[in-house]
């Protein structure tokens, strides 16, 4: 099992660092929109990414999963089908959909709120689109074929172009925010061209309807369920800005997206953990392997939200040649922080209750569980944003998170039951909950006498998590497991 274990590890470090590096540079761009651009402009662009990230849904409507589930059984040079069936009918949907939001977008700016003036960025969002729906099932083959070092390396180049282009156009050429479409556009566009090696090398210019039909039968469900979920990610934007308007938007994403640090270490964890999960589900302790997984996730996930949560504010204010690390227009919205990071903290635990849905193919149920979800974060961001602004989004991520990881755990439990360590997470969320109160119950005005508070709160609460949340025994057993792994690697 520890080999295992150390597998996972391995492959999360991999997919980690090039989604941390990444990500990182992608988050760059925060500090460089939002100490240019007013909150107002900032949230046109949320509102087009919003409804990008929703037709997403739409473009792939759940082959990429089929392709996971199902090509991981068979190599892929075994079964060329397996790779250029779903591949053959993504590209042709994709084409007719970009196409009628072409033909339609003025029709569809007034609908979707993009202001007049702005109706050419529908353009632009349409070919990301289509860029970005291509390269889906591509990128999942190099993950089952666990070449992790090309994933990691067409991903950073795709961010770099990206980034380098923000760059260039908003500073050399004056752009607006247009620059950022066009930016994705071409990162999205070189990754494609990257992929080229990899389509060519599985694709066969055949479609297989058997095939096709088996994707559809497994995958579908997961359209209604990346629908929800993607509700649940994005709906909070023009929910806000039907009830408040674009500034506060502005304000709103620019802050949630101070979560990246809790997403970095959720997305990376994921990239590893579904190939890991479908490889090793026969083997006679999968059950115990996947129960100490949460625990270490929970555990890992719960030091990191107490250090980023006490730290947020300093950080994101401390300024470098009269910048930070948001622009001081946006700073009304750093409380919303925290909340954004335990939202991020329970998703990951849902992915990790999802290998039982994959495992026995019981795909039927996630539609009602992300339905459920989704429903609730509309409810909830109708009912508190009339009252606490861009706080009710947020708790509405957080109510609408917890629901998804609660139904996932409740109907896995019933076909793929699992004995998880609930001693141990309910210890780190008490530990997690005992350091909110002092942070927020004991106020110190002085700054740096509320820097020694926070530095001591951090240190109480990992010490608190090793004398009380986790057995010390087992860490000892793991050190001693990993210093003999070390030695035999010399030894070779």
């Amino acid at each position: 099992m520890f080999d295992k274990l150390k597998q996972l590890s391995m492959d999360t470090a991999i997919y980690g660092i090039s989604t941390v590096v990444g990500r990182f540079l992608n988050f760059l761009l925060i500090p460089f929109f939002t100490n240019i651009f007013h909150p107002a402009e900032y949230g046109i662009i949320q509102l087009v990414y919003a409804y990008i990230a929703i037709l997403n849904i739409f473009y792939i409507y759940g082959m990429d999963s089929a392709f996971l589930k199902f090509a991981s059984m068979k190599e892929l040079d075994e079964s060329k089908d397996n790779f250029s069936t779903p591949y053959i009918a993504v590209f042709n949907t994709s084409l007719l959909f970009s196409f009628i939001i072409i033909s339609l977008k003025n029709s569809i700016a007034l609908q979707l709120g993009v202001p007049d003036g702005y109706q050419y960025l529908l353009i632009l969002a349409a070919v990301i689109i289509f860029l970005d729906s291509n390269g889906s099932i591509p990128f999942l083959a190099l993950r089952l074929k666990r070449e992790v070092k090309k994933f990691a390396l067409f991903k950073i180049l795709n961010i770099c172009t990206n980034l380098a282009l923000n760059l260039i156009l908003i500073l050399i050429f004056n752009w607006g925010i247009e620059a950022i479409l066009f930016s994705n556009i071409i990162a999205s566009l070189v990754s494609l061209v990257l992929l080229f090696p990899t389509i060519f090398r599985y694709l066969i210019l055949r479609f297989n309807f058997q095939i096709f039909k088996r994707f559809i039968k497994f995958g579908l469900p997961y359209l209604p369920a990346g629908l929800a979920v993607m509700v649940v990610q994005v709906i909070d934007v023009p929910i806000l800005e039907k009830l408040t308007n674009l500034k506060t938007v502005g304000i709103y994403k620019a802050n949630y997206k101070l979560g990246i640090f809790m997403m970095l270490f959720v997305n990376m964890f994921q990239y590893a953990w579904q190939p890991f999960f479908l490889q090793n589900a026969k083997e006679e302790n999968a059950k115990e392997m996947f129960s100490k997984v949460l625990t270490y996730f929970t555990l890992v996930g719960g030091i990191l939200l107490v250090s980023i949560s006490v730290f947020i504010t300093d950080f994101a204010q401390f300024q470098v040649a009269g910048y930070s690390l948001i622009g001081e227009a946006y700073w009304a919205g750093l409380g919303i922080v925290p909340i954004i990071l335990l939202a991020y903290l329970i998703n990951g635990m849902h992915v990790i209750f999802s290998a039982g849905i994959y495992i026995e193919e019981k795909s039927l149920y996630v539609p009602f569980i992300a339905g459920a979800a989704a429903l609730l974060n509309i409810i909830v961001n109708f009912a508190l944003i009339p009252t606490l602004g861009f706080y009710g989004a947020a708790f509405a991520a957080l109510a609408a998170y917890l629901t998804m990881t609660v139904g996932y755990y409740v109907v896995t439990q019933n076909f793929y039951h699992i004995h998880y360590e609930w001693d141990k997470i309910i210890k780190i969320f008490a530990g997690i909950l005992l350091a909110g109160f002092f942070y927020y119950f004991i106020v110190v005005e002085d700054y740096y006498l509320s820097l020694i508070k926070k530095i001591i709160l951090l240190i109480a609460f990992i010490l608190y998590l090793y004398l009380y949340a986790v057995d010390r025994k087992e860490i000892k057993s793991i050190k001693t497991k990993l210093k003999e792994s070390s030695k035999n690697k010399s030894a070779e």
